[in-house]
């Protein structure tokens, strides 16, 4: 057995099971808060588009997928990141099964684990797959603080300059979950510039980077950022993007991977080996959603909807901010996180997660403790109850 594999630590959802066995809950209709699974209406031509082509599930299908697709996802990038150099659908573009799998599987064949640089550095709040991918390819996970509102991205400034010296990889979550912050042309250039001076690979997380508020306007990715820094073969820039929160449709496992041309080379012959190729059915789903953006608006409407509806609510005894992106809100608490969520399942039967699952206790500070994480994934009228109640035990308190 690897021995690495002792090192994963329980998901966050196997630790919020834990906390809730034997707590009965309360009599009114669930609600969920607690996973962020979108619960919009994938859009129709995507799916019309898997139902008729189910006959090409009797072809094997390729690696790299079909051409159409790169070409679509090449597309999107270009136009969403105002790239004046096109990124090539042939060397810099993989499709792949969903970005969790990839987010994963790029730490086994990028990082090199007989290297003297030990280290990933990525956010604190954090996805748990980033410490699991780093564990798992032999090196150690070195946690930065992500900033807490959506005000401001992580200040990179804070990491020592042995910790550059020292990683092989960073993880940037842009937007970042849980707290829907940002990363400004400022953030992006000072990460750009470590890149360059010591040659650790960036890996950018921005599967939420279309379920922004249009008063915020559309984040920063990292190949718009690297362009405008002058690198535009977008060397050691790798970006993840996901059509789950984008267009509703985390069924069908599809994202993609793209970037450096030769990181892609290298994760192309690992994956040949790993056997992840997209069925043929998802492919084409997938080229309707990624070539339109009238659902993508339609989306995030209702996102801003629920924000404001909530946020009326929930203000007045919570402390918070709307975030720039995503579809989660990340509260302050007036009691330990871990009894907010219980008595939230014995009181009021809404499901919300602790933030101290969400983060990493480092130096004795665990920057999740006595938040939530509250995911405004339900319906309009689901959410303003979940708030109400969550209203109403926050009073009794």
């Amino acid at each position: 057995m690897n021995p690495d594999i002792q090192l994963l630590q329980p998901y966050p959802f196997e630790r919020l099971a834990t906390l809730l066995d034997g707590v009965p809950a309360a009599a009114e209709k669930p609600i969920s808060l607690s996973i962020g699974e979108p619960r919009h209406a994938a859009p129709a031509a995507a799916l019309e588009a898997m139902v008729d082509t189910m006959r090409d599930m009797e072809i094997y299908p390729t690696t790299t997928g079909s051409f159409a697709l790169r070409e679509a996802i090449a597309n999107w990038l270009g136009q969403r990141y105002q790239l004046k150099n096109a990124v090539s659908p042939d060397t810099q573009v993989i499709p792949v099964n969903g970005t969790r799998e990839a987010l994963f599987a790029v730490a086994q064949c990028l990082l090199d684990r007989k290297s003297n640089k030990t280290r990933v550095l990525m956010p604190n709040p954090f996805y748990q797959i980033y410490e699991g991918a780093t564990y798992m390819a032999g090196l150690q996970p070195e946690f930065y603080n992500a900033a807490m509102t959506s005000d401001d991205g992580p200040d990179f400034s804070l990491i020592s300059e042995d910790s550059w010296a020292a990683a092989q990889m960073i993880y940037v979550c842009n937007p970042g979950n849980p707290t829907g912050n940002t990363l400004g042309p400022s953030e992006w250039q000072y990460l750009l510039s470590l890149s360059n001076k010591h040659g650790f690979i960036i890996v950018s997380d921005e599967c939420y980077s279309e379920i922004y508020r249009e008063s915020a306007g559309a984040p920063i990715g990292l190949l718009q950022a690297a362009a405008e820094y002058g690198n535009d073969s977008f060397s050691n820039c790798l970006v993840f993007h996901s059509l789950s929160k984008r267009s509703n449709l985390p069924g069908i496992r599809s994202g993609l991977v793209a970037g450096d041309a030769a990181l892609i080379k290298i994760f192309k012959n690992y994956r040949t080996y790993h056997g992840c190729s997209m069925a043929p059915p998802v492919q084409k789903a997938s080229i309707v959603a990624w070539s339109d953006e009238q659902h993508v608006q339609q989306n995030r409407a209702l996102y801003d909807e629920k924000y404001d509806a909530v946020l009326d609510i929930l203000s007045p005894l919570l402390t918070m901010t709307k975030p720039n992106a995503g579809f989660y809100l990340w509260p302050q608490l007036p009691v330990d996180d871990e009894t907010f969520t219980r008595e939230m399942h014995a009181q009021q039967n809404v499901a919300v997660v602790p933030g101290s699952y969400l983060a990493k206790e480092i130096n004795g500070i665990n920057p999740g403790y006595k938040r939530t994480r509250l995911a405004l994934v339900a319906e309009l009228e689901q959410c303003v109850e979940a708030a109400q109640r969550i209203t109403s035990y926050l009073e009794s308190v």
